[in-house]
């Protein structure tokens, strides 16, 4: 139980400072519930999602008020109107496909060797984009084109491979698509709260059989550690990518999936 709690610890803490970043939660989720045996059973994999939960909360209490505004103002304002229903069209291509393929994914795509090579190949488009001249042409993340918002949900959907990374494939496609970095970033967090509700609402619905008596308290302690260290990133994150960019993440998804890759090697 103690080292359970140990690992729930750890696997927090990541999930809450990773979910956020261009650098794959899941990704990390998995490396690390490999290399410790916490995916030796189904509720392992389960867990990885759950104290997802955590991250959810912590981006929701930052939002709070901006989410209340806009709900407040959708009642008389169609700007408000527009950016939910551009919201909700970016993430019907995950529902829809994350519900057709839960399975596929769960059981092949969930795969250390996949995350690997995944982080190391997301680490060179961060690394590319962040080189590239581009001209935003939308700086705010409530007032993109609606066919934008469905371009950036479609390109979500590769984050289902682990090691891609959500707000990675949000971001980088957003950028493209004519969005600055700040604003780019900011869409992946409204983005995240529906798309990672309807996750954790999923895995839940299709795996509570897998969580046994001693469960809740381990899931407890990786949400309440989740929820501290998401905090802090979804605080910190706008100022940073607006100044720094995304090289740091780039070069960080390379270190781990190669690090990753030598230790499957090693260890089989």
């Amino acid at each position: 139980m103690l080292l359970d709690a140990f690992k729930a610890v750890i696997l927090g803490i990541v999930e809450g400072l990773t979910e956020f970043l261009p650098v794959s939660s899941t990704g990390h989720l998995l490396l690390l519930g490999h290399f410790f045996g916490f995916d030796d059973d189904a509720f392992g994999k389960t867990f990885v999602v759950l104290i997802q939960l955590g991250a959810i909360l912590a981006i929701l209490s930052i939002y709070f008020q901006r989410l209340l505004a806009i709900a407040v103002g959708a009642l008389s304002d169609p700007a408000p109107r527009r950016f939910i229903f551009g919201v909700l069209l970016a993430f019907l291509p995950a529902a829809v496909i994350g519900a057709l393929l839960h399975s596929f994914i769960k059981n092949v795509l969930f795969n250390p060797w996949i995350v690997c090579t995944s982080l190391i190949i997301g680490g060179g488009v961060l690394l590319w984009i962040d080189r590239l001249s581009l001209k935003p042409r939308y700086h705010e993340a409530t007032e993109l084109p609606l066919l934008t918002y469905l371009s950036i949900g479609f390109a979500q959907c590769l984050a289902m491979i682990p090691g891609v990374s959500r707000s990675g494939a949000t971001i980088v496609s957003a950028m493209l698509l004519g969005t600055d970095k700040r604003a780019a970033a900011e869409f992946s967090f409204y983005l995240a709260m529906p798309t990672m509700a309807g996750a954790f609402a999923y895995e839940l619905y299709k795996s509570w059989q897998t969580i046994s008596a001693s469960s809740p308290l381990i899931i407890a302690v990786g949400f309440v550690v989740s929820f501290i260290a998401a905090w802090v990133v979804v605080k910190t994150f706008l100022d940073y990518v607006s100044s720094h960019g995304f090289s740091l993440f780039g070069w960080w998804r390379i270190v781990v999936g190669s690090l990753g890759l030598i230790g499957l090697a090693l260890v089989k």
